[in-house]
């Protein structure tokens, strides 16, 4: 059975608060690099309206059209030239939080290294963690980048956000998963709403926690 990882962009989730997560941010418009701002907001733009396009045709299946093809050349071509320009930035200022940008460039910035490859997503990994941790990126940002990374490295996901689709069905399962028993735990500790939720709204899936341990061993 083929499987495809289903392309999803989450660009914010609601949370109810456990621990010290980062689900919002206080803001002071005058303090913002305005320069750098406006490059980044069109950097979000451009990912944003690459992708939309790219999974209108997925899903109308005509991603072998030729229209689909270009809009998958597009696509990497947008993003290859958005990860120059936000590894330069990162090199320059660090990382930028809302608080230095606004919501919309930084989370830009984060969505660049999300569609990067694995060696980029592993190097600015500790960069991301550091800014949760400051207070600087959605802790549902930084879930989302641990389950990416974890599933390239070979390992399980740790908060059950990366969804897949089988080629020939489309029925849609989730890649593996660790500890499933308590992955709601840990959602909630990230700003994530509970599984079962996530997976009905975004995907019109039923989550069963027992069936997904008996389908997959655990």
């Amino acid at each position: 059975m083929k499987l495809l990882p289903i392309l999803f962009t989450p660009l914010f989730c609601a949370a109810l608060c456990c621990k010290a997560q980062v689900t919002s941010f206080m803001l002071d418009s005058a303090k913002f690099n305005k320069p750098l701002m406006k490059q980044l907001d069109s950097i979000y733009k451009e990912d944003q309206d690459t992708r939309v396009a790219f999974i209108e045709l997925a899903n109308a299946k005509q991603l072998n059209t030729p229209e689909g093809k270009a809009a998958m050349a597009k696509m990497k071509t947008t993003d290859s030239l958005n990860q120059l320009f936000v590894e330069k930035v990162l090199n320059q200022y660090g990382w930028q939080g809302p608080q230095d940008v606004g919501f919309n460039a930084s989370q830009a910035i984060f969505l660049v290294i999300q569609h990067a490859n694995l060696p980029m997503q592993e190097k600015y990994l500790p960069m991301i963690r550091k800014a949760e941790k400051d207070g600087r990126i959605l802790s549902s940002n930084l879930a989302i980048l641990e389950d990416r990374v974890a599933l390239r490295q070979g390992k399980k996901q740790l908060y059950g956000s990366q969804v897949k689709s089988d080629a020939k069905t489309g029925e849609k399962s989730l890649f593996p998963l660790e500890d499933p028993d308590h992955v709601d735990e840990r959602r909630k500790a990230m700003g994530l709403q509970p599984l079962a939720e996530y997976l009905e709204k975004s995907f019109q899936m039923k989550w069963d926690v027992e069936a997904y341990k008996k389908a997959n061993g655990n």
